[in-house]
């Protein structure tokens, strides 16, 4: 008998539960709100905002502000420093470090005990639930899982906590049944230095059975085409042949699916897209057919939503999950249970179903382009860039976007730095299609784009093998969950690359 067959009907019970989803959704979250607040309620947060007085999600709503990083950091100090019960009961230890604010170089956000266990690896759990319930004649189980990771960082660890990228923290913590199953081994896993560490990953785990592979698309790839230099393998199911899933997040796949599709052939193989970030993790793909995620409504996450024409707004509507609409470009809001207090993530969705509720990531609060009322958001750019990938046969590797306000010639145009896996047949073409793949995606852009009057046609410049890489490399930021800014409003990042692109 396989362990696959062993562990399936262990899990059955929590597939009954993930089937609530679709008319019990407003209750499980009531319930998730009511149990933080209870929690929360003689922490220094909770008896500043009265928590043991609100009986419901109004009041909630009504007591207790919106907040930002900024806003919570000096708490967050306080709680790396040692002190109890801040933001949630307790000591808090570990912390993951995340990209910086406007202030500060990281953000340091807090993972309690609880946090780690009824939300990250309650994700990571369910994950495989729907992967098996969809898929009766896996054997997920009878071989290796390869999992990647970031690293601790030593140097911003205090007496009384631990800094570390998400990813290393859950490695650091992971239950031991998952931690016999696993490669590389641990040490090798938490390595900083990823061009060491991809090197010695392909090494542990190229004479292993993989079954299974978890992690950022663009780090995962870079280990499995040195498992196929050192291998002298073509592709990556000859080296093993029973991998059969792929659970990937972190940046979005779609750029990334056709190379996977060429190095891993194979008629068995899955991919399953999950939404986990420091902050929390919020969204599994149950239907391997449709790219939407399911809102994971019953761990220790509370949602609400601020509709994206009103962000940034002095007071927005703030909408609970219940009273979302479907099509809708959202901010999301959470509440959780690592002390996190109606923070505004900066990731912004846009719900496909209310019964489930599955959503779709649009982009980031930050990420996006409107210098000129065009609000380009990543999502826009994503669907543009399959769409001339698929007419002219490029694949592309790396991108990254900005404006240019105006050049010598007075001309404002968005301009495009593309690494690409496979050049397009026809550059012009590429950048046609795009542009009018954008026009067609978003009527702002389409305006701002008629009779070229305030938007001149988009530029690309193709980016030179691994100069991404190496921008990533020089900020410290290779492997974890660093990923390369897709859209900006400002010329930093672009500039940056550009100045290396030689």
């Amino acid at each position: 008998m396989s362990l696959t067959s062993i562990i399936r009907p262990l899990l059955k019970h929590r597939e009954h539960e993930l089937e609530q989803y679709a008319d019990k959704a407003q209750e499980l979250q009531e319930k998730v709100l009511h149990r933080l607040i209870h929690k929360a309620s003689n922490t220094e947060w909770g008896r500043i905002y009265k928590f043991s007085k609100i009986k419901d999600y109004s009041q909630f709503a009504m007591q207790a502000p919106l907040t930002s990083y900024e806003e919570l950091k000096g708490y967050i100090d306080r709680m790396r420093q040692g002190e109890r019960d801040v933001l949630w009961p307790g000591r808090v230890k570990w912390y993951a470090k995340s990209s910086g604010t406007t202030n500060d170089k990281s953000k340091f956000i807090p993972v309690s005990h609880d946090g780690l266990h009824d939300t990250h690896y309650a994700g990571g759990m369910d994950s495989v639930v729907w992967y098996l319930r969809n898929n009766p004649e896996s054997r997920i189980f009878d071989g290796k899982a390869l999992i990647l990771g970031g690293s601790h960082a030593p140097n911003y660890n205090q007496p009384h906590s631990l800094v570390g990228d998400l990813s290393a923290i859950l490695i650091e913590n992971i239950p031991t049944l998952i931690n016999m199953v696993r490669v590389p081994k641990k040490e090798t896993a938490l390595l900083s230095d990823f061009e060491i560490k991809r090197d010695r990953i392909a090494r542990e785990a190229m004479n292993k059975d993989v079954t299974n592979i978890s992690g950022v698309p663009s780090w995962m790839l870079s280990v499995l085409n040195r498992v196929l230099e050192l291998t002298g393998a073509e592709r990556i199911d000859e080296v093993w042949p029973n991998l059969e899933i792929f659970f990937h997040g972190g940046v979005a796949f779609g750029p990334y699916r056709e190379q996977y599709q060429n190095l891993i052939q194979s008629p068995k193989m899955h991919y399953l897209e999950s939404y986990n970030a420091s902050e929390g993790f919020f969204g599994v793909q149950d239907d391997p057919s449709d790219p939407s995620m399911s809102l994971m409504v019953d761990y220790g996450v509370f949602y609400e939503f601020i509709p994206m024409e009103e962000f940034g707004s002095e007071r927005p509507t703030v909408l609970p999950l219940w009273e979302i609409q479907t099509g809708q470009n959202y901010a999301m809001v959470i509440s959780t249970s690592s002390g996190l207090w109606r923070y505004v993530i900066g990731d912004t969705v846009r719900f496909t179903s209310r019964n489930p509720y599955k959503f779709v990531i649009t982009g980031r609060t930050k990420f996006f382009i409107n210098a000129f009322g065009e609000e380009l958001i990543v999502d826009n750019a994503e669907k543009g860039l399959a769409e001339a990938c698929r007419q002219t046969g490029a694949q592309v590797l790396e991108y990254t976007a900005a404006p240019v306000f105006m050049d010598s010639k007075g001309k404002c145009r968005h301009q495009w730095l593309v690494e690409f896996n496979v050049m397009p047949r026809d550059l012009e073409a590429f950048a046609n299609i795009l542009d009018l793949s954008l026009q067609q995606i978003n009527s702002d852009y389409e305006a701002k784009r008629y009779k070229d009057i305030t938007l001149q046609p988009l530029e690309i410049i193709v980016a030179r093998p691994g100069v991404f890489h190496d921008w990533m490399r020089d900020r410290g930021k290779l492997g974890g969950q660093h990923k390369v800014p897709r859209l900006s409003n400002s010329r930093e990042y672009i500039e940056q690359i550009l100045a290396l692109n030689h």
